[in-house]
């Protein structure tokens, strides 16, 4: 009786030292005997029941040879499985984003900053082109009177600018490296500026209505060549909106001169 009592108590000390040993452990690299454990993880619900603590460190187990290296590959594998496991809430904060860039309207891809990197012939004839546009506008508006012979003569200019924009796509088409290649769409369209020029002189008995056509032609030569067809080098395309809007604008003046102000000849008959 006395020997069964003391059995039972002998049973109870071991499972009691079983369950006795310290807590489960998340391993970020393999544990050496005798070195202090890591950081005790909570989370984890797996035992590392192949090791034994004595005071808080690991104990070598008296094992040689290939019994030795089963359990340090063993301690290897947990660790490799458990090295990732973390609880931050690092990628639950919400970055900021990138502000994006600026965005320019459709007409202005061109970017107006290549103007000046224009050539310096180009540069200058296009400025000087809009002498015609502008003087007899200035003179009909400092004089307040409106000149026919000026209004005509401003008139055929533009008539013929005009056709020049239409003859220049149709050599921009031309060569062999050029992005605008010689096909129906781009020879067709570089033939409709002449036409409306054409169609401007045939109206040139009113003013109103052979301005109206040259203004029209002006814009659509612009569209052409700044949204439709292959685009021309970025320096040619800012010269070709700035010149073009000091023309359309010189002409409406001018019209608007006309509704305005009384007819006054400078040629007398």
């Amino acid at each position: 009786m006395l020997s069964a009592i003391l059995r039972r108590s002998s049973l109870a000390a071991q499972q009691v030292r079983h369950w006795a040993r310290p807590p489960q452990r998340c391993w970020t690299s393999a544990p050496i005997c005798g070195s202090s454990p890591p950081q005790t993880c909570w989370a984890s619900t797996i035992k590392l029941s192949f090791l034994d603590w004595d005071n808080g460190r690991v104990k070598c187990p008296a094992v040689q040879g290939s019994r030795r290296t089963e359990l340090l590959h063993m301690t290897q594998n947990y660790a490799m499985r458990n090295r990732h496991f973390h609880s931050s809430a690092v990628r639950l904060k919400k970055r900021p984003l990138p502000e994006p860039p600026p965005r320019e309207l459709d007409l202005l891809r061109y970017d107006m900053k290549d103007l000046w990197k224009s050539p310096k012939p180009a540069l200058y004839l296009g400025f000087a082109g809009l002498i015609p546009f502008v003087t007899p506008t200035l003179f009909m508006a400092v004089t307040e009177s409106y000149c026919p012979e000026l209004a005509y003569a401003q008139l055929a200019y533009g008539a013929s600018i005009v056709s020049f924009l239409g003859g220049a796509r149709w050599g921009f088409a031309l060569p062999e490296s050029s992005l605008a290649k010689p096909d129906w769409i781009n020879l067709a369209n570089s033939v409709v500026p002449s036409l409306l020029a054409w169609v401007t002189m045939l109206m040139s008995d009113s003013i109103i209505s052979a301005g109206t056509m040259v203004i029209m032609a002006l814009g659509v030569t612009l569209h052409y060549d700044l949204s439709l067809l292959p685009t021309y080098p970025s320096w040619f395309k800012a010269l070709r909106a700035v010149l073009s809007t000091v023309a359309f604008f010189s002409l409406v003046c001018t019209l608007l001169i006309n509704a305005v102000y009384p007819e006054k000849k400078i040629f007398s008959d």
